[in-house]
């Protein structure tokens, strides 16, 4: 065996334990701490709530399944009566790094109500990052969206 041969195979043996630890192996307690969303898109349908959404969200996973959550939500311009609307919900996390989340709105004005809703996500750079896109409400009549959201872990310097 030639000298450069057995370079690239010991650099193989080195190189191959870190590759394998690099796949991601996700799970619920790969979401912990609080996380800051950007949301944009809009409802499509029904007619009466179509309009464009954005807003802004804080939401704390427990590393267990559940969460919580505030967000500011501007729709069609019209500014939520509460600043801050609290949600609670849950979450599941595959070990590829996708799943599900929901929530329900908790407002303290009825106007601010809202329906429960399902949203697909994607786990990033070692749970510091989450992306989602609105599915629709397991629990209200369906509506046509096209709302995503984007997500990043906040350090303790930063709350």
């Amino acid at each position: 065996m030639k000298i450069p041969d057995v370079r690239w195979m010991l650099l193989t043996l080195v190189l191959l334990p870190a590759a394998i630890q690099s796949r991601a192996q996700c799970s619920n307690a790969t979401l912990v701490g609080t996380y800051a969303f950007t949301i944009t898109g809009q409802i499509l349908a029904p007619a009466p709530v179509a309009g464009s959404v954005s807003g802004v969200a804080k939401t704390d996973f427990d590393g267990k399944g559940n969460l919580t959550q505030v967000d500011h939500v501007v729709h069609n311009g019209t500014v939520p009566v509460e600043d801050w609307r609290p949600a609670i919900g849950s979450y599941s996390i595959n070990p590829d790094c996708t799943g599900w989340m929901t929530f329900t709105p908790q407002p303290a004005d009825p106007a601010d109500a809202g329906p429960e809703l399902k949203l697909y996500i994607v786990v990033l750079k070692s749970g510091n990052e989450i992306r989602t896109v609105v599915s629709g409400s397991p629990t209200t009549p369906p509506f046509t969206s096209n709302i995503t959201s984007f997500g990043v872990r906040l350090t303790s310097a930063e709350l």
